[in-house]
């Protein structure tokens, strides 16, 4: 599975007075199975970008290609995309209107066209795989916490078995532990089931943490597009389209800059904590063999 963009644009409100330019001649590359970030300030496109790669929007110009056939295309079938490319929005009260968690997460297997035990089977699974408890399973989907909510969205995309996840903003009002703990299902899952996952994310911390490549974004072009410690090499160009890098990234280069020989491309704090570690214990080994020479030369 790929997904392929070539040369695409779209233009909102075309012909109008109200005309604008969302995306400008983006070129990508999807590979099965990555897990990538998306990452940009309000307004650079990134959530124009995603809409396109399951057909809720159409290129004004250029191809975007899923397994090798353009979705731009008249005759291409979205409905069958949509159940291959699975978009979870960033507010769960978008995608979540039946009576019961449950019944939300049977709706979209059922309306492939699948009997009701294999709808019920696929939701079993889905609300396992996205980590909701089993004693809510029953309730009414706008009764639960937030992230609870979350997870219920994320279980109704998994059951329609996709072959790609979108996670548009995912952990937004969550707070800190509940922003960890749907990463971290997120994280499994993407293990688990080889699954292709998109990341859009404001938070430099949550995408370094998690993901394998970056893809950076401002006003409808690709800026960056690599590992998160290739861009954030960056940091500075980062900085000056109103995004940054994490914390640690500044640290390590200010140790740098001061002559400690660290790692300036850590970017998480346990890769920090390594280099910083590393360093003191070869500038501790450093002064234990001076002093064995000083007591040396004093013997001699």
């Amino acid at each position: 599975m790929s997904i392929i963009l070539d040369k695409v644009n779209y233009v909102y409100s075309q012909k109008t007075a109200y005309e604008m330019q969302a995306l400008n001649n983006i070129n990508l590359k999807i590979q099965d199975g990555e897990f990538i970030g998306l990452v940009g300030h309000t307004g650079s496109g990134k959530s124009t970008l995603i809409q396109h790669l399951n057909g809720l929007l159409r290129a004004t110009s250029g191809g975007i290609y899923y397994n090798g056939r353009d979705i731009c295309e008249e005759d291409y079938d979205r409905k069958e995309l949509r159940g291959k490319v699975g978009l979870v929005f960033q507010y769960p009260e978008h995608q979540l209107f039946e009576s019961t968690v449950f019944a939300d997460v049977c709706f979209g297997p059922k309306n492939l066209g699948l009997s009701s035990k294999e709808a019920e089977l696929r939701a079993f699974t889905a609300l396992r795989s996205a980590g909701l408890e089993e004693e809510y399973w029953y309730r009414s989907p706008f009764e639960l916490s937030g992230g609870q909510k979350r997870r219920a969205a994320i279980a109704g995309v998994l059951a329609m078995k996709p072959e790609v996840l979108i996670l548009d903003e995912p952990t937004a009002g969550l707070d800190p532990k509940g922003r960890d703990e749907i990463l971290d299902q997120v994280a499994a899952m993407h293990r688990e089931l080889n699954m292709t996952i998109i990341l859009v994310s404001h938070s430099m911390e949550d995408v370094a943490n998690y993901v394998s490549r970056m893809i950076v974004m401002n006003q409808g072009s690709i800026l960056f597009d690599g590992t998160p410690q290739e861009v954030f090499r960056h940091y500075r160009e980062l900085e000056a389209v109103g995004l940054g890098a994490p914390q640690v990234t500044y640290l390590m280069h200010q140790l740098q800059e001061r002559g400690l020989p660290v790692n300036a491309d850590a970017i998480t704090v346990e890769e920090a904590k390594d280099s910083i570690l590393q360093v003191l214990a070869g500038k501790q080994q450093r002064i234990s063999q001076e002093n064995f020479l000083k007591d040396n030369e004093k013997k001699l």
